[in-house]
């Protein structure tokens, strides 16, 4: 076999993977969190996040997938805690969110991330696009509340949570350009997860006992109830990691452009996807307005590339 073959296959398995850990991920939560009735998304997020820093050291330290980068200093530390910080307060969001929504629409709503990365980017940094990049961002936005008015089993609070959520990954991304700008700061998305992941933890634990007293009971109950939920639990937590995993390898070993092209169409065949395993009811309002935003989203993706 040739080595452009080989390659080719490699990187289309590295995207099977990458769409198989970010829609597995989401479903998952959807079926702790509303199927199974397991209503603590922090605890969830506190699961996710150990998981991420265990397996993190582990491919770092152990099976070199990158070389470790270290903190190089107590102001680095602080930045990358804020971060942590910022991060840890999206996946909580949009983990409440799903057991309010069903994934389709949380899908619909996260397309919008794009129109916060823009917004925030000219509050932080005054950073200007072209008119024509702000005005594919119309549909964007318009789409979503389309998808809302037509979304049978709209509900506001986990509406606003999925909005906050999809914000708060849109204000990490700038504030990570911000923060880690400079040459010696600069951490690859892996090593910062390394870093980012047990700050989280630290930050989950009193949270947990404070706001989720009642989960390791819960825990335990429902886990003698169904008796695969903590495989599912574990499992859901690897692919926690994996979806991350995945995302700097495509990201590595494809352009920027089919990244783009890529997330885009991940975000249409989770909502398929979560439609014929879930069976939650959708419109032709709803479906209509999911469309505009991904397609608006693909246009502002090609208005950036063309017009920087």
């Amino acid at each position: 076999m040739s080595s452009s073959k080989k390659e080719a296959i490699f990187i289309a398995s590295l995207i099977i993977l990458w769409y198989s850990s970010n829609i597995g991920v989401l479903l998952l939560n959807k079926l702790l969190l509303s199927n199974y009735g397991f209503g603590f998304p922090i605890f969830l997020t506190m699961c996710h996040m150990s998981a991420c820093a265990l397996l993190s050291y582990i491919s770092i330290v152990f099976l070199k997938v990158v070389p470790l980068q270290t903190l190089q200093s107590r102001s680095q530390f602080l930045k990358v805690a804020t971060l942590s910080l910022v991060f840890c307060g999206s996946v909580v969001g949009g983990n409440i969110s799903l057991r309010y929504l069903p994934v389709s629409f949380n899908q619909a709503v996260g397309a919008t991330t794009p129109f916060f990365t823009a917004l925030f980017a000219y509050l932080m940094t005054f950073k200007r696009e072209a008119w024509v990049t702000y005005a594919c961002l119309v549909p964007v936005v318009g789409g979503v509340i389309i998808a809302s008015g037509g979304e049978p089993s709209f509900h506001l609070f986990g509406f606003i949570m999925c909005i906050s959520a999809t914000a708060a990954r849109a204000f990490k991304s700038v504030l990570q350009g911000i923060l880690l700008s400079s040459e010696e700061e600069k951490l690859n998305s892996m090593n910062l997860l390394l870093y980012m992941s047990p700050i989280a933890v630290v930050a989950l634990i009193p949270a947990v006992f404070i706001m989720e007293p009642n989960v390791l009971e819960v825990f335990v109950s429902l886990g003698i109830q169904h008796r695969f939920m903590w495989m599912v639990l574990l499992l859901n937590s690897v692919m926690a990691y994996s979806a991350n995993l995945t995302n700097f390898l495509v990201t590595k070993n494809t352009s920027a452009l089919t990244l783009q092209v890529l997330g885009n169409a991940k975000g249409a065949v989770a909502v398929v996807i979560s439609i014929l395993l879930f069976q939650n009811p959708v419109t032709t309002i709803g479906i209509g307005g999911y469309t505009m935003t991904v397609l608006g989203v693909a246009a502002y993706g090609e208005a950036k590339r063309r017009y920087k």
